[in-house]
């Protein structure tokens, strides 16, 4: 009888899986050997997504803006596992050029985690969080649609510290990109929850 260990499939082996997939079904490698889907996002979460990615714009040398290459659901590998954040952003001045490859095997500067009610969010934030910050991303953002709030984590000895956070209607400052953000215009107006 083999190992448990060693039965478990391999990265490969997982990711050929995934590219089989049906369209509008995600896979991640959140743990080594196991394959984890996930359907489409609701109105709030794809909101968010898309004022995100408005927001943004300027920081995006690949629209025209300075400073970061921001891609929306790019497979990123971190070792044997493959996540999927709904953003993610490289710094130019680290990476020149991203490549063309897939899935990206270069650590992101910065994640972001758009959380959506008993699906992702807990995952989110107990798994995909920490293992973002012990692979040496800078920062991460978990935004909350529901709640109406945007949490900012950095690491700190490989444990997550929030070193800002906001909501609502609060024009604020949110690391690590220079300026501020208006949260106001991505949320749902509050009759549709």
């Amino acid at each position: 009888m083999g190992d448990a260990a060693t039965d478990l499939p391999d990265f490969e082996t997982l990711y050929r899986q995934i590219q089989a997939l049906p369209e509008g079904v995600t896979g991640e490698i959140l743990d080594p050997g196991e394959l984890r889907t996930m359907g489409r996002p609701g109105k709030g979460h794809r909101r968010v997504q898309r004022m995100l990615v408005e927001a943004l714009r300027g920081f995006d040398a690949t629209t025209g803006g300075a400073g970061w290459w921001i891609e929306v659901e790019a497979e990123v590998r971190f070792g044997a596992r493959l996540l999927v954040p709904d953003l993610s952003g490289w710094r130019v001045e680290r990476v020149t050029e991203l490549p063309d490859e897939n899935p990206l095997t270069i650590v992101p500067d910065w994640c972001c985690e758009v959380l959506s009610p008993g699906s992702t969010a807990r995952i989110d934030r107990l798994k995909k969080l920490p293992r973002y910050l012990a692979s040496g991303v800078g920062h991460v953002w978990l935004v909350d649609p529901s709640l109406r709030l945007v949490e900012v984590f950095a690491g700190s000895d490989g444990v997550p510290v929030r070193v800002a956070a906001g909501g609502d209607t609060e024009v604020l400052a949110l690391p690590p990109f220079d300026g501020v953000f208006d949260l106001a215009p991505w949320w749902l107006p509050s009759t549709e929850g």
